[in-house]
């Protein structure tokens, strides 16, 4: 539909009809009433002009069935807007159990993207069609957001914390991507390229570029380099929490609330880990503020998700399964 129409872009994804039927649905009500008001204006001053000089009006009392019907129509028209939009909303919002995952990082101003399976892009991403996909979202620098026009999907990506956009491809092609949020000087040129793809032309895909250790392992290497297993260890005898099987659940907090570890959860606690203390422990990790990339985040939280039966995706072929954290050979120092 208008697919020359440049306020039209075409519909490439499964998402992009339901947007598109309650827009139009918006329009035509806005519309309708706009042009039923118009008319109604002009009519009404037509056939309620004065016609002489002493000539004067008639007084008008009031209808309450009137004012029921124009007060009655406009509010179950808006409550059908609300309860369709907000069950299209939701719907975005929430990705679908299973969806493969993939790794987005903002930045002045390029999209840098990585694979589960290690696979890197700049400012393209390679999807297949007919799966749906889950881009976990961050920014190094300042708010960006991400765009697909032929999707009809856009999120924001923001500093300090992630976001999450969700999409099923439905037809192969490419596609603009945009930043939709204003950057920085060069904000204009923070674009990109979508490739959509038949599956066994993105297995294809996948399999024949030089792909580097997925975020998984890099996420395993960090954390041994880190020295997180000196106290995040398999058992409960390290000082810090277990991760195993972590990846949202419920953890309790000294204060007594819960949260669950979803991935805002794993990131405040590596960069900021006295925001929440978790009951039964010492607030004595250190912070990683400024110790670690935004890449290199995503990549630990993508480890410890690992560790968990529920919450992750799929590992994808051809990676092994990444080992628990054992203790470390390395001596244990307490602070004084």
């Amino acid at each position: 539909m208008f697919t020359n129409f440049p306020l039209f872009p075409q519909q490439a994804s499964a998402q992009a009809g339901q947007v598109d039927a309650i827009y139009f649905f918006m329009v035509a009500v806005t519309a309708f009433f706009s042009i039923l008001i118009a008319g109604l204006v002009v009519f009404f001053a037509i056939k309620y002009r004065r016609r002489h000089r002493d000539e004067v009006g008639y007084a008008i009392h009031g209808s309450l069935a009137l004012e029921l019907l124009w007060t009655v129509i406009p509010f179950v028209i808006v409550m059908v807007m609300f309860a369709w939009g907000a069950k299209v909303f939701f719907e975005l919002y929430r990705p679908p159990v299973g969806a493969m995952e993939i790794y987005v990082v903002g930045k002045q101003w390029m999209w840098k993207v990585q694979h589960m399976d290690g696979q890197r892009e700049i400012n393209e991403l390679h999807i297949p069609v007919g799966r749906p996909v889950k881009l976990i979202m961050g920014s190094e620098d300042v708010l960006h957001s991400y765009f697909i026009p032929d999707f009809r999907v856009k999120a924001d990506v923001i500093p300090g914390r992630y976001n999450v956009l969700w999409f099923t491809a439905t037809k192969p092609g490419t596609y603009k991507l945009f930043c939709a949020e204003y950057c920085g000087t060069k904000h204009s040129g923070m674009v990109g390229n979508i490739i959509a793809m038949e599956p066994e032309a993105f297995q294809a895909w996948l399999g024949g570029g030089a792909a580097s250790e997925s975020p998984v392992a890099q996420g395993e290497k960090l954390f041994s380099d880190l020295s997180c297993n000196t106290c995040h260890m398999a058992d409960s005898q390290g000082r810090g929490p277990m991760l195993t099987n972590l990846f949202n659940k419920r953890v309790e907090l000294q204060n007594g609330q819960t949260v669950v570890a979803d991935e805002a959860y794993l990131r405040e606690s590596i960069v900021n880990p006295q925001a929440k203390i978790v009951a039964g422990f010492q607030p004595i990790m250190p912070t990683f503020q400024g110790l670690v990339s935004e890449e290199q985040l995503l990549q630990l939280i993508s480890y410890v998700k690992s560790l968990s039966t529920q919450g992750a995706a799929p590992a994808p072929s051809g990676t092994t399964a990444p080992q628990m954290p054992q203790a470390s050979d390395r001596p244990v120092v307490e602070k004084k």
